[in-house]
């Protein structure tokens, strides 16, 4: 095959993981509305942590205790964000938690200034100013008022993911991805299993539509979306893996639209249009306009396009070492 081909369905094979993401959302809604959500998560989680060993089988023997210490860390902040963002789903539309997760693309630069003393490019104001107005828009702007509880859960979401990325690229650049990843997952398993078990004990889901949500975003959403990615970034360029990616909203209000009939109107789908630029400013400039002695690691996310995170140094990592098997960089 040529390269060139290969490129081309390393671009479809992208597409169809932005795609699956989107879905997600209004799967993930029908699921928790007769199936708990803690339950549903540890279950999900413990699907993922098979299908992954599955594909990465070697995984299991490269872990030692800096990648449990990163991993650990890191699957906190993404238990949280799962939690706030299905939570959130329960109160909201399947489009507007696709869009508004989608900002913690957006929200990362600023975090990293305020915890790790990076100041935000230029780019970054530019992108959050996007995404702010089209939040605004997308939901309600100065009409009725459409904010709800589910929605601020959702935005705790995009903070909570913002978290999880600086965390891997502040302490697992010079790690590799597989092992990291496996006990992230194992760790939104075991705290929203053990949740489960306590406070809701349904018992295995009954229905069949429940199950397909669970394989979907077990196997394919995590597993074989991380192999993609891991797959991805040997063919193609960090930026235009991300904004394949940054399709993932697109697809959740595609999806909310065909699957669960929503209707963002006018107003609605500028909103979300600004959101989509304010993000693809973000992915794209945000490499292009690195200061001399620094660079963007595009850290890989379970369920979401790769965040640019600020690292000091030619070549090294935030630590001086070799940046991690599995990370995307523009250099």
């Amino acid at each position: 095959m040529s390269d060139a081909a290969r490129r081309w369905l390393v671009t479809l094979a992208l597409v169809a993981v932005a795609a699956v993401w989107g879905s997600t959302f209004v799967l993930v809604k029908d699921a928790i509305a007769s199936y708990p959500v803690y339950s549903f998560l540890g279950l999900r989680f413990a699907i993922a942590c098979v299908a992954f060993v599955a594909l990465f089988p070697t995984t299991v023997r490269l872990f030692d205790r800096a990648t449990l210490r990163a991993g650990l860390l890191a699957g906190v902040f993404l238990t949280l964000g799962y939690v706030l963002q299905t939570l959130g789903l329960a109160r909201t539309s399947p489009s507007k938690a696709a869009f508004i997760t989608g900002m913690f693309v957006v929200i990362t630069p600023f975090m990293q200034a305020v915890l790790l003393r990076r100041v935000p490019r230029w780019t970054a104001w530019v992108g959050v100013g996007c995404s702010v107005i089209g939040l605004w828009l997308l939901s309600g702007g100065a009409g009725s008022g459409g904010w709800n509880t589910g929605d601020t859960l959702v935005l705790g979401c995009a903070v909570a993911y913002s978290a999880h990325m600086i965390v891997l690229g502040s302490m697992a650049s010079d790690l590799d991805a597989r092992p990291v990843t496996l006990v992230q997952l194992a760790t939104c398993a075991v705290v929203c299993g053990c949740v489960g078990a306590f406070t809701e004990r349904p018992g295995l889901p009954a229905s069949a539509d429940v199950w397909i949500a669970l394989l979907v975003t077990g196997v394919v959403a995590s597993a074989i979306a991380f192999a993609v990615q891991t797959y991805a970034q040997k063919h193609l360029s960090p930026t235009r893996t991300a904004l394949i990616l940054i399709m993932e909203p697109a697809f959740g209000g595609l999806f909310g639209w065909l699957l669960a009939h929503e209707v963002l109107g006018l107003e609605g789908w500028a909103g979300a249009g600004l959101i989509l630029a304010g993000m693809a400013v973000s992915e794209l400039l945000a490499v292009v306009t690195s200061r001399r002695g620094e660079r963007r690691a595009m850290e890989p996310s379970l369920e979401g396009p790769p965040v640019p995170v600020i690292e000091h140094g030619d070549t090294a990592s935030v630590d001086g070492s070799a940046p991690r098997e599995g990370i995307w960089t523009d250099l």
